[in-house]
């Protein structure tokens, strides 16, 4: 059994999106449920980036085409969905945000599931 990376974050931020998930429901857009958990982390005073915009990753590729939703603590990348299901592509695309920003764990939640289940994505080169 390994050890759980940022288990007292993890667990705040866990807290976060039940409340969040309690108060708004499952039908809303991925905005509002980011506003929901901005202002939470605000109140909780964790450190957080929202939206950041990552460097083009090969040439030829236009500015600001990929935008993490929340980079928490400078350790936790959150992207978050609101969608019937998840697919490889959600998986792939936190994966390339790990890889890009060299961190090691990423959380991917998808409010529109009837319970909030939070996704932990571990980049094995990242760093801790």
């Amino acid at each position: 059994m390994g050890k759980i990376i940022y288990p007292d974050l993890s667990y705040n931020l866990n807290g976060i999106f039940f409340k969040v998930h309690n108060y708004l429901g499952r039908y809303r857009n991925e905005q509002e449920y980011s506003d929901a958990i901005e202002e939470d982390l605000q109140k909780a005073q964790i450190k957080y980036e929202r939206e950041k915009t990552l460097p083009a990753s090969f040439q030829g590729e236009k500015e600001g085409r990929n935008k993490i939703d929340f980079i928490i603590e400078d350790s936790i990348i959150l992207e978050i969905k609101a969608k019937r299901f998840l697919t490889r592509e959600d998986y792939y695309q936190i994966k390339r945000y790990l890889t890009a920003l060299n961190i090691k764990l990423g959380i991917l939640v998808n409010f529109r599931d009837l319970r909030v289940n939070p996704k932990r994505i571990l980049n094995s080169s990242g760093h801790i």
